[in-house]
């Protein structure tokens, strides 16, 4: 993805040195990055995104996953799914379009195949969960819900309802309240529900969301999109359709992330673009109270680390002692 690379900012700082990036990492208790999401509470507030970082231990040899704020892993349905057919990936102007399906081994195969793993981590596991009913919705949570080692559920509302025509959660409100509500139900682990963009007043999501039972909300999901071979005439994506995601989203989703935490008191978890500390320094300052990194560690799975120390970087350098104090302080208008 030498494009999309070529777009992108370098890292606010880089260390080869051990101690410093221990201190960096907030790993000697200066400055404090430790974030609550709920009853959650996170190391450092970067968090991997679903879909990117697959069940995690892909990673292990990439990056110290013992230095993540949380791990987000794939979605996981209750029956496998085989995903789309390919091409599934296609490369655009600062980001990337993906049709992937929701691919992954199910429920069942998650607790027994890779939960033996995920628990063994010092880094929160965080379950993302999706469902084409509210059947669906409730027995994963229910499963996951006494599963030694989750320590939250990511709840995917972007789905289609299959009962209701296909209409996907998370663009009516009432939807969205009635899964939140599903999953509160079966699950007492803390629940945070990821939003979708594409939706005409994202601040109605999540009202009706936290109403419902949500302990945080995640913002955003991606944005549809498509892209044409002009030679072939034929999309780039054999789903035609797919997910748009990378630095090309970040204004719209910090715009979004900025509208909801001004309208909740809920924890808002900012996603859309985040590759370097700056970015993510954009996010709290409008509200989040933590992040996701995704497209990025797609071609650098460093990313997210890098994040981390450039953060501890820039509250030594503005003289605060906790990020949880840059939260929310953007300065608008005359003040």
């Amino acid at each position: 993805m030498e494009s999309l690379r070529g777009e992108l900012k370098q890292p606010v700082i880089e260390s080869s040195d051990t101690e410093d990036a221990e201190i960096n990492l907030g790993l000697c208790g200066q400055p404090d990055l430790r974030v609550q999401i709920g009853s959650l509470e996170l190391r450092n507030p970067v968090m991997t995104a679903s879909g990117t970082f697959g069940y995690a231990r892909e990673f292990e040899n990439l990056v110290d996953l013992d230095h993540l704020g949380g791990i987000i892993v794939k979605g996981i349905s209750l029956q496998p799914r085989p995903g789309n057919p390919p091409p599934r990936i296609f490369e655009t102007a600062c980001g990337m379009l993906n049709a992937i399906g929701l691919e992954n081994v199910g429920v069942d195969r998650f607790i027994s195949g890779k939960m033996q793993y995920l628990r063994s981590l010092s880094t929160p596991v965080v379950v993302n969960i999706l469902g084409d009913s509210l059947e669906e919705y409730s027995e994963i949570a229910r499963k996951l819900n006494e599963v030694d080692g989750v320590a939250s559920l990511e709840i995917n509302i972007s789905c289609p309802n299959v009962k209701k025509g296909g209409v996907a959660f998370g663009t009516v409100p009432e939807m969205a309240a009635r899964v939140t509500e599903a999953v509160r139900q079966a699950s007492d682990l803390p629940l945070i529900v990821k939003l979708s963009p594409n939706v005409t007043d994202i601040v109605l999501m999540a009202k009706a969301v936290e109403k419902a039972g949500a302990d945080a909300v995640s913002l955003i999901n991606t944005l549809i999109g498509m892209a044409i071979d002009p030679i072939t005439r034929r999309p780039r994506l054999a789903n035609v359709i797919g997910g748009l995601s990378g630095p090309a989203i970040k204004p719209v989703a910090l715009r979004m992330v900025w509208q909801v935490a001004q309208a909740v008191s809920l924890p808002v978890i900012g996603i859309g673009g985040i590759t370097t500390a700056d970015d993510a320094l954009e996010f709290f300052l409008a509200g989040a109270s933590a992040v996701q990194v995704g497209t990025a560690n797609f071609y650098d799975p460093s990313a997210a680390e890098n994040i981390v120390q450039g953060i501890t970087a820039y509250l030594q350098e503005q003289g605060e002692d906790r990020v949880v104090d840059i939260i929310g302080t953007l300065k608008t208008g005359t003040e």
